[in-house]
């Protein structure tokens, strides 16, 4: 798939910072300053932010999202997916939806503690926590943090579920974890895989794991027989519509037993930044792809009605979800449900004795 990419800023989704919707003033670089400052438009270096938050696990209570807990270690993603919808999240820390998402991530370096604090209030019941239901917790920031990790430590030390998606094959290096969780049935693993074209890739989500990489977290998982899935998402008709099975086949092929996907859809400032992209990259088919996600959300690229938005309505929606019930009975998708263990939750002890029947209640 070929693509215009002169001008373009190469390692981001987003070219620019549209103005945060919260302030009222907003700063931009002259003409002089952009030549003179060539280099460091091309190569925008990513900040880490520290951030000491007050409270960390995120009780969702949103009728089409079937979670109930979430964990975002990070806040911004240098993943920079160009359609992500978490981009507008990063308004209210005071910043810009476009390149400052994918530039300044803030990390919540005290996570592992704040959710520990959360496990030993009495009010804690066991409940599944979910981890990138905003941004991608395995993001390149999480190598040096190791934020990520410290959450499934303490998720293990207290035996509470926990589910991952990512793009990041990062991901295997807490295979170690992993496996320990999965043996006490308190683990779930996913990977989300847009196309099967590389190049496609690199466009839409430049600093993701590469596709080949992100099937192999699924293998991988599947060969040390933690439940491992797919999500084909999201949907960009005209783009990567045409790649459904290949990618559920290329999944179900490695081991994936359960697939999802949601259509695009862009919120906010998202609308913008998407758009530009888009007319830069993809000049040629631009239009038409615009026009496929107006028609999927009543003659709007934007939708936030609950139960429609994800999945979106209309004859191009009918056709993809058609399709996607096929193409998963066929390749044997979604035939089982998987169980975590909610009564496996403990509080380890603080007298400083060993637990010697730990693993035996």
């Amino acid at each position: 798939m070929e693509a215009q990419q002169n001008d373009m800023i190469r390692g981001r989704g987003a070219q620019f910072n549209p103005q945060n919707r919260f302030t009222r003033n907003a700063y931009e670089q002259g003409v002089y300053e952009q030549a003179e400052d060539w280099e460091a438009q091309l190569r925008q270096p990513t900040q880490i932010l520290i951030d000491q938050s007050k409270n960390i696990v995120n009780k969702l209570k949103i009728a089409d999202v079937p979670l109930d807990a979430a964990i975002n270690p990070y806040q911004g993603c240098e993943h920079g997916c160009i359609y992500c919808y978490a981009r507008n999240t990063h308004e209210y820390w005071g910043y810009s939806a476009g390149l400052d998402f994918e530039t300044k991530i803030i990390a919540k370096q005290n996570a592992a503690e704040r959710l520990r604090a959360t496990f030993e209030k009495k009010s804690w019941t066991p409940t599944v926590i979910s981890l990138s239901t905003n941004t991608d917790c395995y993001q390149p920031a999480e190598r040096k943090m190791k934020l990520t990790r410290q959450i499934l430590e303490v998720c293990l030390e207290y035996r509470n579920p926990v589910s991952i998606l990512t793009k990041n094959a990062l991901v295997l290096r807490d295979l170690d974890l992993l496996q320990e969780l999965h043996a006490r049935k308190l683990v779930q693993v996913a990977t989300s895989v847009t196309t099967t074209d590389e190049s496609l890739r690199q466009m839409l989500e430049p600093r993701t794991s590469t596709i080949r990489t992100r099937l192999n977290i699924i293998r991988t998982c599947h060969q040390h027989q933690i439940p491992v899935g797919v999500m084909f998402a999201p949907i960009i008709p005209g783009l990567n519509d045409h790649d459904m099975f290949a990618v559920l086949q290329a999944a179900a092929d490695a081991g994936a037993y359960w697939a999802g996907y949601t259509i695009v859809r862009l919120n906010g400032a998202i609308e913008g930044i998407f758009k530009d992209w888009l007319y830069k990259a993809f000049p040629d088919r631009a239009d038409k792809v615009w026009h496929h996600i107006q028609s999927c959300h009543g003659g709007s690229v934007q939708d936030s009605r609950s139960g429609v938005r994800m999945r979106g309505e209309g004859e191009i929606a009918g056709i993809i979800s058609q399709q996607f019930k096929l193409y998963c009975r066929k390749l044997g998708l979604n035939k089982r449900a998987h169980h975590y263990d909610l009564t496996a939750f403990r509080r380890p002890p603080k007298n400083g004795q060993l637990d010697l029947f730990a693993d035996f209640v």
